[in-house]
């Protein structure tokens, strides 16, 4: 019998071991902290570098319904697990019909809601106003608004979302900011600017927008680490834990799952990461209770940015 190792062929491929032969690292679930659900990747624009490919034509991740939903919120019910944070991601969720509903839905059970929207014209049509300022006066407090704001200037924002992108979300982040809501900002690190050069430059904006958010909490002003499909980054083993002195428990598929509807599944299903919903190997089943499981980071994303970039869409 052959001791050869048979060793992957190309990076990430080998969800045990990575192409150099070192048992690379995975990720054992602690636990929910935050419970994802993507409404649909249909979006009102189309960025230079969106991380899953949302547009005005990807369907590929239809619109979650109230019923849809619902049925893994009596999951965290029989699991004993209260106050969870519920996010929403897109596409642009307020581009769903039951969007509204869905966070009512969410808040009505004790959970909190982080919604993170571009804050364009979805957001800021008369209806969905009318029936956030009602939700409003119940929830305020479980509610939250994480507006993307690529960049605090508006030259480098529209090179990144389209001509026009600021302005109409400086238009929406007002009209959160001046009705109370809960509001954070989300920007990117794409310009090669230091943390300190970026915060001073969204500390302006948020004075003179009357935002008031903390520039330097790094929860409610998030900077996210930059990923293209072009990266390269190294495999993470085991070891990189010691040498880079990070938890496995710090990673966001240690404490969270997103829910998708493909296309044509006509049934949700439970994925491990908020940033990799096409990827097969990253599907947990339809229930929360298939998806408590490990996870092995045989992507490119898992070490640029969570383990290297330090990055979480939690809040």
């Amino acid at each position: 019998m052959s001791n050869l190792q048979i060793l992957p062929e190309t990076k990430f491929s080998d969800p045990h071991r990575t192409m150099k032969g070192e048992a690379r690292a995975w990720i054992k679930y602690q636990g929910t902290k935050t419970l994802w659900f993507n409404t649909g990747t249909l979006c009102n624009i189309e960025c230079l570098n969106c991380y899953i490919e949302s547009s005005p034509t990807n369907d590929r991740l239809v619109y979650l319904s109230v019923d849809d939903v619902v049925p893994y919120l009596d999951e965290l019910d029989v699991a004993g697990e209260h106050g969870i944070e519920i996010g929403f991601t897109g596409g642009e969720p307020f581009l769903a019909p039951d969007m509204v509903a869905i966070i009512e839905a969410v808040v009505s059970r004790g959970h909190t809601a982080l919604v993170l929207t571009n804050a364009m014209k979805p957001l800021m049509r008369k209806r969905v106003q009318s029936s956030l300022k009602a939700l409003q006066e119940r929830y305020n407090e479980q509610m939250r608004f994480r507006v993307s704001l690529d960049h605090y200037s508006e030259e480098l924002h529209n090179v990144e979302r389209g001509r026009g992108a600021f302005a109409s979300a400086s238009i929406g982040l007002s009209w959160l900011a001046a009705e109370g809501f809960e509001l954070d900002l989300a920007g990117r690190t794409v310009w090669g600017e230091s943390e300190e050069v970026s915060r001073a430059g969204y500390a302006k904006l948020i004075k003179d927008h009357k935002l008031g958010i903390d520039p330097n909490d790094t929860t409610r002003l998030v900077l996210f680490p930059e990923m293209k499909g072009t990266d390269d980054p190294p495999e993470i083993t085991n070891a990189c834990w010691g040498i880079l002195d990070k938890s496995p428990a710090d990673q966001m598929c240690s404490n969270s799952r997103m829910i998708v509807k493909r296309k044509g599944a006509g049934k949700t299903s439970v994925v491990a990461c908020t940033l990799i919903p096409y990827d097969e190997r990253f599907e947990l089943g339809n229930t929360l209770e298939e998806s408590r499981q490990s996870v092995s980071l045989n992507h490119p994303y898992c070490a640029t940015f969570c383990v290297l970039g330090g990055g979480s869409c939690s809040a």
